[in-house]
């Protein structure tokens, strides 16, 4: 016999989104042009980037993690790729590799790949240290976040870079058939890449295993150290992606280009079903999550909160989305 479904547990599920959605339609009443195409367009543009690095995120919750280093990460490859795709004739362009063979002249999807190379090192080391040396995810991630961003300061010396080609912002600002953003056509397909591989792969069987009992996982035969290490190295070759994809769409980056993201990640993936408490996530939820938690930020843009008190409502949603996940943990115990 089917529980029967009662009014706290629709609100246990899904109060954030429900408020949220609410919050959006009141937004569109009292100002019109939210609902407009040009604001969707541009949410569009900012949900891309995030849903990726959100997905990359999500890995790391289903088995119990997380990743503190996510958004410098973001920042760091934001920076390589700007450095590297820099216009030939660029009067402050990047010293250090502007001497390089061919400079001007690289391949955008080498730099991309390059970025993606780099960031996985670090995502190399976070799953070894999660996985072999059983350092709790937060802690290894968060010294992993300071080392990121310290490596970042010093290879660019904190000096914001631009002067971009146009063959790189292009990425970000070009459009399929003048309609649809390139940014958002690679963000689908990294979602249906990410959907394939947690449905019908068998490492997304045993990514929820881990998630589900890292014990009972090692007896069945999973390598849980060797999945640990792939679900890091993976998200963190996102969120090199989100970042070079971030720094075309700015047409410029620094060392502070994806501060915070990992918290907007985190949140994001919590609202959208993945919790915390491991072995629950899907990417469409991932997607409804970042989805809500931009409009969240649009909606209070356009009703004039100041940006001080956007940073109140947004923590305050963490929060309350943290809090309603564990609840839900604690009720299916």
């Amino acid at each position: 016999m089917k529980k029967k479904i009662t009014l706290q547990d629709i609100l246990i599920n899904y109060g954030i989104i429900i408020v949220l959605v609410l919050l959006v339609v009141f937004t569109g009443i009292m100002r019109p042009t939210f609902f407009t195409w040009r604001n969707i367009s541009s949410i569009m543009l900012n949900v891309a980037p995030r849903f990726i690095i959100a997905l990359g995120v999500s890995g790391c919750l289903i088995t119990k993690g997380t990743d503190l280093s996510a958004g410098r990460a973001v920042g760091l490859a934001a920076c390589i790729s700007g450095t590297l795709l820099q216009k030939a004739d660029y009067s402050g362009r990047f010293a250090l590799t502007s001497g390089l063979p061919n400079f001007g002249s690289w391949w955008v999807l080498i730099v991309l790949l390059i970025s993606m190379a780099v960031c996985a090192i670090f995502g190399l080391i976070n799953g070894v240290v999660i996985s072999y040396l059983n350092v709790p995810a937060f802690i290894g991630t968060l010294g992993m976040q300071l080392i990121v961003y310290g490596i970042c300061l010093v290879y660019t010396n904190a000096t914001p870079i631009g002067g971009y080609r146009n063959d790189y912002t292009g990425v970000a600002t070009g459009k399929l058939f003048d309609l649809l953003p390139y940014l958002f056509i690679i963000a689908v397909i990294v979602g249906i890449a990410f959907w394939f591989l947690y449905n019908m792969t068998p490492h997304g069987k045993y990514m929820y295993a881990i998630g589900g009992n890292p014990q009972a996982a090692e007896v069945s035969g999973v390598n849980v150290k060797k999945t640990l290490i792939a679900i890091y190295v993976l998200a963190a070759m996102m969120y090199a992606l989100a970042g070079f994809l971030l720094g075309a769409k700015a047409g410029g980056s620094s060392v502070n280009m994806g501060q915070g993201y990992e918290l907007e990640a985190i949140a994001a993936c919590t609202i959208g079903g993945v919790s915390v408490n491991g072995g629950v996530g899907r990417v469409t939820g991932v997607l409804v999550g970042v989805l809500v938690f931009e409009l969240l930020k649009s909606a209070l843009q356009f009703l004039g909160v100041e940006t001080n008190y956007q940073y109140i409502v947004q923590g305050f949603v963490i929060i309350v989305s943290i809090a309603l996940d564990i609840r839900k943990y604690i009720q299916k115990k």
